[in-house]
């Protein structure tokens, strides 16, 4: 399971406390701002659900997405003094939770406040703690069930606009049918096709669209979990591109080791086609857009046998 590094996290912590004053005084600011009408204060550990928040709430809330940066690599997030005051002054947090993202743990112990909302995505959903793949915003259920969670939220922190909230997740959840019609048309033409990764960042996904993920899963649990992949698992992983076992290869475009540029290389030598997905959502783009985008760079690749990158 991917534990990214938190290196700086006691730090951050450490100087949010001298900015912010201790954490149980801050309750009483943030529990009064709320009463007193202002803006709701959300955080989303992970700029998708951040955005969902965000779509959600309108103009009632105030947002701050943690991990943002589809350049960066999520492996290498470090928490800062930022991070943590947002955390702190947070009335609703959504997380992903199933190690993804544990330093948010940290934050919200530094400062406790038992009228904050903090919604872990893995358990609200059901998975299980020791989940292999963490990734759980590609499954395609995911979002339409947090939706009414978070709605239903920010409903009790704002009462007078929860017919509001709730029309809004309605409004989500609808507005990802172009998204599932891109699967269902993946799936409709594909079906059993094989596909490689790097790891399992759109495995989800993949397996939705009736992929086969032939990448051997200790391949990719090496690559997320930032150590090499054993010599057999390589040698694996190169016999599919090299029997062209796979239609495919879907590399983790936010982490790309030696290992990932030696399988683009003889992605391209072999003739199959690439497509570079995301961990974080790109600036710019709604959840929905960013998961069509990605369906259609794959259907794409497969129809037409050339390498694509979904976000431009």
């Amino acid at each position: 399971m991917k534990r990214p590094k938190r290196k700086a996290v006691f730090a951050a912590i450490a100087a949010a406390a001298a900015v912010t004053g201790c954490g149980i005084a801050h309750q009483g600011q943030i529990a009064s701002g709320a009463a007193a009408g202002a803006k709701i204060r959300a955080v989303g550990a992970e700029s998708e659900y951040a955005d969902l928040i965000r779509q959600i709430g309108g103009p009632y809330v105030s947002v701050t997405a943690i991990m943002s940066n589809p350049a960066v690599d999520p492996h290498e997030y470090e928490a800062n003094p930022k991070d943590a005051v947002a955390v702190a002054e947070a009335n609703l947090i959504v997380q992903n939770g199933l190690g993804y993202d544990g330093f948010m743990n940290k934050l919200e112990q530094a400062s406790p406040n038992p009228k904050r909302f903090v919604v872990d995505a893995g358990q609200a959903l059901g998975y299980q703690a020791n989940t292999a793949n963490p990734h759980i915003w590609y499954q395609m259920n995911t979002m339409p069930r947090l939706a009414k969670i978070v709605a239903g939220d920010l409903a009790k922190l704002d009462p007078s606009h929860a017919a509001y909230f709730r029309a809004r997740a309605n409004a989500f959840v609808q507005s990802l049918k172009p998204w599932d019609e891109a699967v269902a048309r993946l799936k409709s033409t594909f079906r059993g096709r094989g596909a490689a990764v790097t790891e399992p960042v759109s495995d989800y996904l993949l397996q939705e669209a009736g992929l086969d993920v032939k990448t051997p899963w200790a391949f990719q649990a090496a690559i997320m979990n930032g150590t090499d992949p054993s010599p057999q698992d390589v040698a694996l992983q190169t016999s599919l591109f090299t029997h062209h076992e796979v239609g495919v290869f879907c590399y983790n475009k936010q982490v790309v080791t030696n290992v990932t540029r030696m399988f683009l290389s003889l992605a391209a030598r072999e003739h199959i086609p690439t497509v570079a997905v995301y961990e974080t959502e790109p600036a710019g783009l709604t959840y929905q857009q960013w998961m069509l985008d990605e369906t259609n760079a794959i259907y794409n690749a497969l129809a037409h046998g050339t390498s694509l990158e979904a976000i431009s």
